[in-house]
């Protein structure tokens, strides 16, 4: 028998049905037919996907209605494609409703396909000089600004200190905003400020569209940029970062929560195995319902051991404000990216001290 993932859900049932839920599961995500239709002995074998484990979910017993299900998937079934990776995992079972995706147990041949970060915290701390504290970003909004005016605030967050600067994930290739007017007028108002500071546009279009602009910012001197993996496509997304290794990913949440796949698995895990330097999230207490065990969780996976990768840097976001940044740091530790946006720019005249004030407040923790 070849090598097996082990894919974790949890599934709602009660205890006399979840066997056979379990199996059910099983089956959809390997073969998607009658198992006693299947005459060939290796692929019932080696193929069919196989219950590993059944028990009550850790925080609820088995009354609860809510189980932790186990499932082996055989790991030739994957290839090396990172769409099918998650197809194999959730592809049909993803609708229906009583599923989640917890998490995965991958096989070191899995692992080994995909290029996890290509910079990860090490680097991202330091090409902006930052040393072991935690680093800063801020983001360009609204939409509807012309890049002269985008590139203006640019400056300002740069004048402040901020180590890195992205685009909003809405800004994309507007006739108000194109990729390139905004992607060459951004890296020449923070040429000045390259010891310290650098900017991450949002790519945006098909995989075609996304290469081309990767050259553009390459041409203008950039090296980081942002995506929202599940709009780009989970395989496009692998394909820039192992195409481009020179340039540092920031994967953008957009469209996860729609996946019923835990936030830390696909957040932290998943986006770093397929390339993610740093992965942005809802914070809790922001404009999203994470918990605070989630957010916990997902910083962690994005941060620990796991099949060599290098750590990627967990960027808690979503409405964070300057008066909850020691908390922030007292609940993450250094190893973050503290990312306030709107926050900051509501300071308006001010934007300059106020991220002045900010970065100061995170470089006084250490």
């Amino acid at each position: 028998m070849g090598a097996r993932l082990i894919a974790i859900y949890r599934v709602r049932s009660d205890a006399s049905s979840i066997l056979q839920r379990a199996r059910a599961i099983a089956v959809e995500q390997s073969v998607e037919m009658p198992v006693a239709a299947i005459t060939d002995a290796s692929v019932l074998t080696d193929i069919v996907g196989q219950v590993e484990a059944i028990e009550p979910a850790p925080d609820g017993a088995a009354s609860d209605g809510v189980f932790t299900v186990r499932i082996g998937l055989s790991a030739a079934t994957v290839g090396r494609d990172a769409g099918q990776l998650v197809n194999m995992l959730f592809g049909n079972t993803s609708l229906h409703d009583d599923v989640v995706l917890d998490d995965v147990v991958l096989p070191d041949e899995i692992a080994g396909a995909f290029p996890g970060p290509r910079h990860g915290l090490q680097a991202l701390r330091q090409r902006v000089g930052a040393g072991p504290r935690a680093l800063t970003c801020s983001a360009l909004k609204p939409q509807g600004l012309p890049p002269r005016a985008l590139a203006d605030l640019a400056r300002q967050f740069a004048d402040g200190g901020v180590d890195y600067i992205k685009d909003d994930h809405g800004l994309a290739d507007q006739a108000y905003s194109p990729f390139a007017a905004r992607a060459e007028a951004i890296a020449a108002a923070l040429a000045p400020y390259r010891a310290t500071t650098r900017y991450a546009p949002s790519l945006s279009g098909d995989l075609d569209t996304m290469r081309r602009q990767l050259g553009v910012a390459a041409a203008a001197g950039i090296d980081a940029v942002l995506v929202a993996p599940m709009i780009a496509g989970l395989a496009n997304f692998a394909a820039l970062v192992r195409d481009h290794p020179g340039i540092a990913f920031l994967a953008h949440p957009a469209l996860a929560g729609a996946s019923r796949i835990a936030p830390p698995l696909l957040l932290g895990k998943l986006f770093r195995l397929l390339g993610a330097d740093a992965t942005v999230f809802p914070n809790h207490g922001g404009r999203f319902g994470y918990s605070p065990e989630t957010c916990r969780a997902l910083a962690r996976a994005a941060l620990a051991d796991w099949h060599g990768l290098r750590p990627c840097v967990p960027v808690p976001a979503g409405g964070m404000t300057r008066d909850r940044v020691g908390e922030m740091l007292d609940f993450y530790g250094r190893d973050i990216m503290l990312l306030i946006g709107g926050g900051l720019l509501q300071a308006r005249d001010n934007l300059t001290a106020e991220t002045a004030a900010f970065v100061a407040e995170v470089k006084s923790h250490g």
